[in-house]
């Protein structure tokens, strides 16, 4: 592993501020301790600073030369409504609120990135740090760029990372084209006639209509959609009725779809309202159909993530990085700025939780678990890894 020296000698100072941010974790467009922590450094450091982009985003601009290239460097700072079972000094100390997905080590390695840069960065061009809100279902991506991000801080291409559990720590996994999926909820509410179960002629069942549409939706995956093209359909919720004996005159059932491509997208969402307003119809009740799309497909582009490739291989080596790794169904508002500019979104294996120390709780070490921690062995790979990347991106021709 070829790690910077100075971004080594400085682990010490970067794993207290992502602790910091751990003991003090604050959830979607509530990050102002944060945000204000984050910009304090960056101007600390020289580093011009730009607030309120996506309400409590944070851009930091550093410039040396007069190199028209610009690159952007993004990780998110929000924390998730969890309530940590870990009792090491370091937990939260906000009830209910918790780091449990690694934006505070996300945010961390960036800051060590742009210490070094601003520091002893060899370079000819425009780095550009995004610290971002709200990834956690708020798309704080999606409202930076609608406040202006790349109009204002232009960038020819942008970059991401996210800790993965699982994968050793230390090493890399990435992949061209899509990488994570995107996310859709759909809602359906049948109305129909309700009566007493022991008379179920006086009425019209929206309890049996909804599982008539439950199981019709399942045939978009399986005989609807190409057998090639990755989707999930999943029913998570149905609701109906307070009484046994009594058939209700309303049922709902929800759930989530997702897709690496809109194309597949868009076919699972036309035969969903054509099978529930169907089978509604059958069975002489109506429908009411929400269908939000919340995220995009995550999806990197070509040059880009072999660039990307590259820095990963010169830094960890070629055994340490997975250049196919597999996609996952889980979603990230990281998309929002891949759908504007090219770019890459990475993994960075966090281990298998062996690095946590005593006083975690008992679940595994996994995203969204109450006993998850970031793995501070990973600060100086990922800060070394931004500095790589940046300064060999705006030396390219």
């Amino acid at each position: 592993m070829k790690l910077i020296p100075e971004i080594q000698s400085a682990q010490g100072e970067i794993q207290t501020l992502r602790r910091t941010i751990h003991a003090h974790p604050e959830l979607r467009y509530e990050e102002t301790h944060t945000s204000e922590l984050v910009a304090s450094k960056l101007a600390e450091w020289g580093i011009e600073v730009h607030r309120g982009l996506g309400k409590t985003g944070v851009v930091g601009v550093l410039k040396r030369g007069n190199g028209a290239r610009s690159v952007g460097l993004r990780a998110d700072m929000d924390a998730l409504p969890v309530q940590e079972l870990n009792t090491f000094e370091h937990r939260s100390r906000n009830e209910g609120k918790m780091h449990a997905c690694g934006h505070d080590g996300h945010t961390a390695m960036l800051l060590g990135a742009a210490q070094y840069l601003a520091r002893h960065g060899q370079f000819d061009g425009t780095i550009v740090f995004i610290f971002q809100p709200a990834e956690e279902g708020g798309a704080g991506a999606k409202a930076m760029i609608k406040d202006g991000l790349f109009d204002r801080f232009p960038v020819d291409a942008v970059f991401g990372i996210h800790n993965w559990p699982g994968m050793p720590a230390g090493y890399f996994g990435v992949t061209e084209g899509p990488i994570m999926a995107s996310s859709n909820e759909f809602r359906i509410v049948i109305t129909g006639v309700g009566s007493h179960a022991a008379l179920p002629h006086n009425g019209r069942d929206p309890v049996f209509t909804a599982v008539q549409i439950a199981n019709g939706l399942q045939s978009i995956i399986t005989r609807n959609k190409k057998p090639l093209d990755t989707a999930v359909l999943s029913i998570t919720q149905i609701h109906a009725g307070d009484a046994v004996n009594v058939v209700p005159n309303e049922a709902w059932i929800a759930g989530t779809v997702r897709t690496f491509t809109t194309e597949t997208l868009d076919l699972i969402e036309s035969r969903l309202r054509k099978i529930a307003e169907s089978t509604a119809d059958a069975y002489d009740c109506s429908v009411e159909i929400s269908f939000l799309r919340n995220y995009p497909p995550t999806v990197n582009s070509s040059a880009e993530t072999q660039f990307a490739v590259e820095v990963m291989r010169e830094l960890a080596g070629d055994d340490c990085v997975n250049a196919n790794v597999e996609p996952t169904m889980g979603a990230e508002d990281f998309s929002f700025m891949l759908l504007e500019k090219p770019g890459c979104y990475a993994f960075l294996g966090n281990g298998d939780g062996g690095h946590r120390e005593a006083g975690h709780g008992a679940g595994p070490c996994m995203l969204h678990n109450a006993s998850y921690d970031f793995n501070d062995q990973l600060l100086p790979v990922g800060s070394s890894y931004w500095v790589q990347l940046a300064t060999k991106f705006l030396a390219r021709q």
